[in-house]
């Protein structure tokens, strides 16, 4: 992180201590800070202990009625000097938004924020406007500095587009975008996205989402999904999924010849008695140079409606290669005096691999990887939680590691 986004969150920090959180002035501040302490054994036979501070604020109406800001961010380093790549700082977004900005059904967003279109999505430093055409059409404009998420960006490294959208018939929502990016002042994608959300009589629920890559001329994504409630029980979605992945046009790997994938699913889900949860999902994986895949899942949940919470669900995936994978995860978690919920959780994988050498004979062998966990979370007031979990992870490819973590989270 840069010197002056540690600048930002530290005086962020120093804002949520010295300002009033209630309605002093016509301004108020909420947030959450949590503090997370990690710890973990590195593939370098050592122990790394990153330290966390982050931090999520909210502010409304500063500096004036209609001006709110918005941030979250987290400072970090580790302890033991041992993982100082892992314990980076990072700010996330940090934005000033207002509403009917110079005229009546203009919103502006100014600062770090993230942007959203089926075209494409970055993290931008710059300048979003958004304006109501109508009761039910709205245009955005956005541009400014495209943000890689691990190395910040240069001053040729930049993002711009747009997004029109619109309800037709009470039912039928369409939206038309587009995403261009520039790498160091070259254009590295242009994409553009068609999405539209269809209801029928509160029944059935259509979604499509298509992106096109202008510069490879080729749609680069496509999903289609139905979703139907049978009952207030009965739950039932299937799905199409198309992928092709977008490089850069600076980027060595655009000259690399990509496969496609796609994906055909199904899930049914049922809720019964209170608070109970159950669910079938079949995926069917296709490749171009593999092949294809199909894959089951099963589970049972319980959503904590009084002392007890957990789940257990299943996975069977099976392809001709051989590559075939079973296992299965499990969580039960009871609340004591509604002050402490304490959960054990374990997770089994087993891989089961055939390789053939050059087409003379095969081997198989099977690799089982686990993983058990302890957690418990202290409800200290409604507004403070403090958090500890325990996690062994054993593979007999890798061996083993264990990990610990104690958060402390604050909302204010």
């Amino acid at each position: 992180m840069r010197d002056w986004q540690k600048i930002t969150l530290g005086l962020a920090l120093l804002v949520v201590t010295a300002w009033p959180t209630g309605n002093a002035r016509g301004s108020e501040i909420s947030g959450r800070a949590s503090t997370e302490v990690d710890w973990f054994d590195t593939a370098h036979e050592s122990t790394a202990v990153p330290v966390f501070q982050y931090l999520q604020l909210q502010g409304r109406n500063l500096g004036g009625k209609g001006y709110d800001f918005h941030l979250y961010g987290r400072v970090g380093d580790d302890l033991a000097g041992k993982q100082n790549s892992y314990a980076t700082s990072r700010l996330y977004y940090a934005y000033i938004n207002r509403k009917n900005f110079l005229t009546n059904n203009l919103d502006m967003r100014l600062g770090r924020q993230f942007i959203v279109t089926t075209a494409g999505a970055s993290l931008m430093d710059g300048l979003r406007l958004s304006y109501k055409l109508h009761d039910d059409y709205r245009l955005t404009m956005f541009g400014g500095g495209d943000v890689a998420y691990y190395e910040g960006y240069n001053s040729g490294d930049a993002v711009a587009g747009g997004q029109i959208s619109g309800r037709w018939f009470d039912a039928l929502d369409i939206g038309l975008s587009s995403l261009t990016k520039w790498r160091d002042g070259a254009l590295s994608k242009e994409l553009f996205g068609l999405n539209f959300d269809y209801d029928w009589n509160n029944t059935i629920f259509l979604q499509n989402e298509t992106q096109y890559d202008y510069l490879s001329k080729r749609i680069s994504y496509f999903t289609l999904s139905a979703r139907q409630h049978l009952s207030p029980s009965w739950t039932v979605n299937v799905g199409y999924l198309y992928s092709l992945p977008v490089f850069s046009a600076t980027s060595i790997f655009s000259v690399f010849a990509v496969d496609e994938y796609q994906e055909v699913n199904g899930e049914v889900t049922y809720n019964f008695n209170k608070g109970w949860r159950a669910f079938g999902r079949y995926t069917r994986e296709i490749y171009q140079e593999f092949s294809d895949a199909n894959v089951l899942e099963a589970g049972l949940e319980k959503i904590r409606t009084d002392q007890y919470s957990g789940y257990i669900s299943g996975v069977y995936r099976n392809e001709a290669d051989g590559q075939d994978m079973r296992g299965f995860k499990a969580r039960i978690a009871r609340m004591f005096a509604n002050k402490i919920q304490a959960g054990l959780g374990v997770e089994v994988d087993v891989l089961q691999r055939r390789i053939n050498y050059f087409d003379i004979g095969a081997s198989s062998s099977d690799t089982t990887s686990k993983r058990f966990w302890a957690d418990v979370t202290l409800f200290i007031t409604p507004k403070m939680t403090l958090q500890a979990k325990l996690e062994r992870s054993e593979s007999e490819l890798w061996n083993y590691y264990n990990r610990g973590l104690l958060r402390l989270n604050t909302s204010f």
